[in-house]
């Protein structure tokens, strides 16, 4: 699998856009038929995309999106950073529109200007578990994953390595 060679996260926009309304229709094909290989197929696909591709390369997830912190989450960055909770609060989180807490900026605070990750030990939840292509039932989250050929280039190459498949 060739990784998409792109130079900006608004170019891989502009692929993921391009390639929507075939990505919706696989999305659907795969949600109503659940394909019980789909895991293993998925899963082989991030093994092959991750041993060719350096996410430090890339960052584009830091950059332009920010995951959902779990109180978990947070006392753990606050603890590592040595400051009280209120504090960490005040000046990292925020409640966005569904009441999640999230980062307040972005790119992500604790990104460096060489894409390595400040708090990479300590680093979220959703961070350790990004793009999600590893997990079990990936049929259930289709809809996310299409959203996220937007953000990650293996995403992307993994959705367009499944559009080659016969469902």
């Amino acid at each position: 699998m060739k990784i998409v060679n792109y130079k900006s996260p608004e170019e891989l926009k502009f692929l993921s856009d391009k390639t929507r309304a075939e990505t919706n229709s696989l999305v659907k094909k795969l949600k109503k038929k659940k394909p019980k290989n789909l895991d293993n197929i998925v899963h082989h696909l991030h093994i092959e995309a991750f041993d060719e591709f350096d996410c430090l390369d890339c960052a584009s997830c830091c950059k332009t999106i920010g995951p959902r912190l779990t109180d978990k989450d947070i006392a753990r960055l606050a603890k590592y950073l040595k400051m009280k909770l209120a504090d960490f609060m005040t000046q990292y989180i925020l409640t966005d529109e569904d009441n999640d807490y999230v980062f307040k900026d972005h790119p992500c605070p604790f990104l460096l200007p060489d894409n390595y990750c400040m708090v990479y030990e300590n680093r979220p939840k959703a961070c350790r578990e990004y793009p999600h292509t590893d997990r079990k039932r990936f049929y259930q989250i289709l809809e996310l994953s299409h959203k996220n050929c937007e953000t990650c280039p293996v995403v992307y190459d993994i959705f367009e390595e499944l559009k080659k498949k016969n469902w």
